[in-house]
């Protein structure tokens, strides 16, 4: 029929005009500048000047070398010049302090730890010739491991701000340790995404510790005019060399790193 002709022929039409004016697909935009990339071009249009102060802190696994929380591993930061080194302590369940670093409890399954791990073996290891930066944690919810850790650093003449600092998550823990050592740098930590800046300024301690993507340079100057250092760690392995350099540029006075070597080239640029 005639009728069915027309539409036919209209149909095809449509398709064909609509085919010659279809937009071409633009080529997809790519550009370096993104997340943590761009934020470090940001700072990097006004940088501070990077004090030659500015503390490294070896993370366990420093460089790549430290896989474990071993007298090894801390023997390597050690040959590496890092200012401190980061000990995240834990329990056995006969309460004998270790070296432990992990994401549970904070008392392993076993009663009696490896000898390598055993801090009370790490601290005859390296004895003065180190600064130890400590985390502690409340194991159970309570503070069990102060005590023990305060009469070790007595035991071995390591209770003094020249060798040994604390840090941790939990203000009750850092209370308990400023009761029985006040002489010795606090740092209170603030997880990912948890930093509250207010909080912060108000805390009784020496230094803030926060996640390198909670770090802004008006924090970093409000720590500063409060009298408080910053050190900064990082929980993404994928920007961290970019990280370290932006909050470096910041001003912020210390830096948890993973490559002590990267580190220090920064820090000299």
């Amino acid at each position: 029929m005639p009728w069915r002709r027309i539409l036919l022929g209209f149909v095809i039409a449509v398709f064909i005009i609509s085919g010659f004016f279809e937009a071409k697909p633009t080529a997809p935009q790519t550009t370096a500048l993104y997340g943590a990339e761009a934020l470090y071009a940001k700072a990097a249009e006004n940088p501070k000047a990077v004090s030659a102060d500015i503390e490294i802190i070896a993370n366990p696994r420093a460089d790549s070398m430290l896989n474990e929380d071993t007298k090894k591993a801390y023997k390597n930061a050690s040959d590496a010049n890092a200012d401190s080194i980061k000990m995240d302590l834990g329990m056995t369940k006969d309460n004998e302090l270790i070296a432990f670093h992990d994401t549970g409890d904070r008392i392993m399954s076993e009663s009696k730890a490896p000898e390598e791990l055993i801090l009370k073996e790490i601290a005859a290891t390296f004895e003065q010739n180190e600064h130890y930066y400590f985390e502690s944690h409340l194991v159970n919810g309570d503070t069990k491991m102060e005590e023990p850790l305060i009469k070790l650093l007595e035991e071995y003449d390591l209770l003094d701000p020249k060798y040994v600092s604390f840090q941790s998550f939990s203000k009750k823990s850092l209370q308990k340790l400023q009761e029985l050592a006040p002489e010795i740098r606090l740092t209170l930590l603030y997880g990912t995404d948890k930093f509250d800046l207010e909080d912060a300024l108000a805390a009784d301690v020496d230094v803030i510790g926060v996640d390198s993507g909670n770090v802004t340079r008006d924090i970093v100057d409000k720590l500063h005019q409060h009298g408080k250092e910053i050190h900064v760690f990082f929980t993404d392995e994928r920007t961290e060399l970019v990280e370290q350099q932006r909050v470096i540029m910041y001003g912020v006075d210390g830096v948890f790193t993973n490559d002590i070597e990267f580190t220090n080239q920064v820090i000299m640029q």
